[in-house]
Parts: C-alpha cells; structure tokens; sequence
C-alpha cells in the first residue's frame, strides 16, 4: 500500500514541474458555514489541475528505454494536460485518448502542451480501452490516471502541503474520481497526522467509490452523468479503493445544482474558476453533507479550474436558478393591445428585471386570438420568486416556470 516515505520521495521530483498552491483562509466561507474554511487552490496549478503532480512523478520513474517508446494514457482533460506537459519537458513522446465529448479548452490545452490527441469514447471508460489497445499496438508505456502508486504518490504531495500550510487543520474534503487524488492526499495526512479527518466527496452521477464501499467490493457503473466531468469516472481504481477503505474517514455525495450552486459562489464571492469537480468539495461544506462543529478547520481541496467555456455558461445559469437568481417563466396573453403592459406592470412592482421576452402567435397550444410569452428574468432569491409568481397567479395568469 502506498506510503508516506513514497510521496516524501515523490516531492523533490514533483517540484520540477508543478507549484506549491496556497491554502487560503477564506471569510466569505468561513462566515457561510461557522467553520474556519481554507481553501487549497490547486486550479492555480501548473495546467490548471492538480494531475501535473502525479504525471510528472511517474514519467521521473521511466527507463530510458520505455522514455525512447514513448506513453500513452486516456484522460477526461486535466491527466491529459499533465501527462503532455512532463512528457514534452522530458523529451518524452505522448500521445492521449480523450472521450469524444471532452471539453474543447482541455484538447486544445493538451495539444498545446506537445501531446497527440485521440478522441474515442463517450466516456473515460472506453477511452481507456482505446489506449490499452495504442500500448499494444505501438508498444508505449501506458500512465494510468489513477491506479499507480507514482501517480499516487506524486498527488500525495498535496497532503504534504497542506500540513505544512495548514497545521491546525481539522478535516480536508477532497473530491474523488478514479480515488487516485484522495489516496494520495489521505497517506500523506493520515501517516503524520491520524487525528485530521478525511471526507472524500463524488458527483451523485458517478458515485462509483460510494457505492463500492457500501457494497464492501469495487462497484462499476453503467454510465456517468455529472457536470463534474474531471471525476466521471465508472469505477475507482483496484489499488486506490483499499487505500480509499482504510484511509479516508468518510465519502459523501453531491448533486450537480449543489456543485453549480458552489461553483457560482467561489466565482462571485472569492473570485476564483474552478472547474465542475473542483468545486464538489466546497459543495459538500456548504450543503452538510458530512458533520462538522463550529470553528472546526476545513480545508476544501480545489483540484481544477479546467472549465470549458460553454459548459461554464450553462453552470452559472444553472446556479443562478438554484439560488433563486434567475427565473425563466411562460404564459398566455390575450393578442390586444396593452396586454403586454398589464403583465410588465406586475415586473415593475416587484422590481424583476427582464433579460428577455419572446412572443408566439403560432404555438398549436394556445388560441388563435392569444399570443405565448416566455420572459427570462433576473431575481433576487426564492423568497422573491415565491412572491413574484403569488402575485401573477392571483392576478389570472396561468404562469409555468421554465427554469
């Protein structure tokens, strides 16, 4: 089982390519949710993610003779990114499989970085057996993103860090994919520091780890749906779950508007991108999803900030909504003159500030002598929608909510 003298041997390797990232106090959070909450912003690492660490530890392990063959891995983006910038650093050649519906900045990234990109697959899954099948055909050493004790080990120096950072930490919250990450991080505490608690967090769409714990063997999922999609993974690793069993105290879920929701408030309030999966720990805080006591100290591990752009649209928007910010109704108008104006003055009194209004005579779902409107609004919280639509609806208006 991976140990704490493989990461300690691990850093001096690590340090080569990666960056100590800060663990900040934060009082926006801590003010949240009455803990001590810092945040370990591993999205300011080198390629935006944590996975240079782990990458740049396992190509320092190569023969020379596996360097001249080149590697070959599958990654959903962030792994990809770390195994084509420590391959290109080291003269190594690379080459990635990536799932076809990988988020376009983490291709491009990769291929900035030196690498080839394949892309195959609907998931991490199938990529993966693509590139079993690149290693035997062109005889590279395959990295796993996960399931390797030097992957492993050269994450773990996160651990490292954040003892260092953080000494009176009581609780680190780290997200979980393949579990190589949380492995990592769990030796490195747990082996200096056996009273600091580890809770691994997972999308409820990819609760692989979840459920093979509660099952007590390794749980593959049919599929993965989650907007975290550096941890949809369908299965965490044969070497990570006993690591992940023995190690780390707790693993919890969290839904997707909960990681949307998280995301937007660490974009608003601190200023900081992270990416789906780098916000499911924060998410996990601020929702309970574990127990914790008032002033303890957390720190939430930030593993990413790889976001596609579209997908960072649709995230905020979805936040938006779960925080009562952004509400997208539709109704029936009678098609006359100022019947549009009654309804807005209904706006105006509650102060909802409209983005947009599109009108539809042709809908088949409405009389010809009636128009359809759907409006998008700006809002101010629940309480405000649950008073704005009282008030259309007391006023005759048949009104559903879109968004």
């Amino acid at each position: 089982m991976l140990s704490l003298e493989a990461i300690l041997e691990a850093r001096p390797r690590v340090r080569e390519t990666s960056r100590h990232t800060p663990c900040e106090y934060s009082h926006t959070f801590s003010a949240l949710t009455g803990a001590e909450i810092h945040l370990k912003l591993e999205n300011q690492q080198r390629t935006g993610a944590f996975k240079i660490r782990g990458a740049t530890n396992r190509i320092a392990t190569l023969t020379q003779a596996e360097k001249d063959a080149g590697v070959v891995t599958a990654s959903a983006g962030n792994h990809a990114q770390g195994v084509a910038l420590a391959a290109t650093r080291t003269g190594v050649d690379s080459k990635i499989v990536m799932p076809e519906n990988a988020p376009i900045a983490k291709v491009k990234a990769t291929k900035n970085y030196g690498a080839s990109v394949v892309l195959h697959g609907v998931d991490y899954s199938e990529a993966a057996e693509r590139a079993h099948e690149i290693e035997r055909e062109e005889d590279r050493t395959y990295l796993h993103a996960f399931d390797d004790p030097d992957v492993m080990a050269g994450q773990g120096t996160i651990g490292l860090e954040i003892i260092e950072d953080c000494p009176e930490v009581d609780t680190v919250v780290v997200p979980i994919g393949g579990g190589g990450l949380i492995s990592g991080i769990a030796t490195a505490i747990k082996e200096q520091r056996p009273d600091v608690r580890v809770i691994g967090v997972q999308a409820e769409g990819a609760s692989s780890a979840a459920s093979s714990l509660e099952k007590g063997e390794l749980v593959t999922l049919d599929s993965v749906d989650t907007v975290a999609d550096g941890i949809a993974t369908r299965s965490i690793g044969e070497q990570t779950f006993p690591i992940i069993r023995e190690r780390v105290d707790e693993v919890v879920t969290v839904s997707d508007p909960r990681i949307a929701t998280a995301l937007v408030q660490l974009l608003e309030r601190s200023k900081t991108l992270v990416e789906g999966a780098g916000a499911v720990p924060l998410a996990a805080v601020l929702f309970e999803r574990f127990d914790y006591d008032e002033d303890e100290v957390i720190v939430p591990a930030l593993c990413g900030g790889n976001i596609d752009m579209n997908m960072l649209s649709t995230v905020i928007v979805r936040g938006l909504v779960e925080t009562g910010r952004y509400l997208k109704i539709r109704t029936v108008l009678t098609d006359r003159p100022g019947a549009l104006e009654d309804l807005l003055d209904i706006f105006s009194a509650h102060r909802a500030n409209i983005y947009g209004i599109q009108h539809d005579r042709t809908s088949r779902d409405i009389s010809m002598s009636d128009t359809e409107v759907e409006i998008d609004l700006e809002m101010r919280g629940h309480d405000h929608v649950e008073a704005f639509l009282e008030d259309l609806r007391s006023e005759g208006y048949e009104v559903d909510v879109l968004v």
